[in-house]
């Protein structure tokens, strides 16, 4: 047939964006690790639960009770903490191997994701090494082989980004909305798509990081004859029509 097709590589994990907002999830252990992970749910926007005696508690864990931004019960796991039906993910990080295999187990059995830190054949999805820049979240996996790798090749590839583009990435969510609201149709999908796609080539990094709420209202006036202006005719006021679309393109987003 003439046509080529990617070549399949397994061994790889299937990376999403988990979405927990205002989801429940429960984390075994109160140490060091344990302490990275609550991290992550509550930027996340996860509703935490987290079981550990107090004894031996990391400081910033320590500190996440204190502050109320965790339900903390100050004891040991036990089988009756799955009985709850809001559980949707369950996180261990203890130093007992036997202890994390029994709730591991028990996970199984009530059919709730589970990750046991350090024992990758005991984990439903592992922690990448992640950047964070506003809205933009980089992860970095090496699926269990190593973690410290991750790491180093998260911080190699951050440091390759321009410091504003989580500022120009959330200017271009702002668009986003706004645009949704302007054509709110489900027949508009492939066309708004195409449209924010021209918008993030065309436009640089420094045009997104300085548009303002009045250029976008400005700018979504050339939705409709499906037109690009450049951000100095926006801020000119220009109408469409008035100009004309010369081929040449600025900073690629890829959103």
């Amino acid at each position: 047939m003439g046509e080529k097709f990617p070549e399949i590589e397994g061994g790889g994990s299937l990376i999403l964006a988990w979405q927990v907002r205002n989801k429940k999830v429960l984390v075994v252990g109160g140490g060091e690790v344990a302490a990275g992970r609550i991290l992550n749910l509550l930027n996340a926007d996860a509703k935490v639960t987290l079981i550990s005696p107090r004894d031996g508690l990391n400081p910033e864990v320590a500190h996440r009770i204190e502050q109320k931004q965790v339900e903390y019960h100050d004891r040991k796991f036990l089988p009756s903490d799955l009985d709850d039906p809001a559980i949707v993910m369950v996180l261990t990080a203890i130093d007992e191997p036997d202890d994390s295999t029994v709730i591991w187990k028990l996970c199984k059995e009530k059919r709730i994701a589970a990750n046991i830190a350090d024992v990758p054949p005991e984990c439903d999805f592992y922690f990448g090494s992640v950047h964070r820049d506003g809205p933009l979240q980089i992860m970095v996996s090496t699926n269990g082989n190593g973690p410290k790798m991750a790491n180093i090749v998260r911080r190699r590839i951050a440091a390759t980004l321009p410091p504003n583009i989580g500022e120009a990435i959330a200017k271009v969510g702002a668009l986003r909305r706004k645009l949704r609201a302007v054509a709110p149709g489900n027949e508009q999908g492939p066309k708004r798509m195409q449209w924010m796609s021209k918008v993030c080539v065309t436009w640089s990094l420094e045009d997104l990081c300085d548009m303002e709420e009045r250029d976008m209202d400005e700018l979504l006036q050339s939705y409709a004859p499906n037109q690009i202006p450049t951000f100095e005719q926006v801020r000119l006021g220009e109408q469409p029509g008035s100009w004309e679309f010369d081929g040449s393109f600025g900073w690629a987003c890829v959103i």
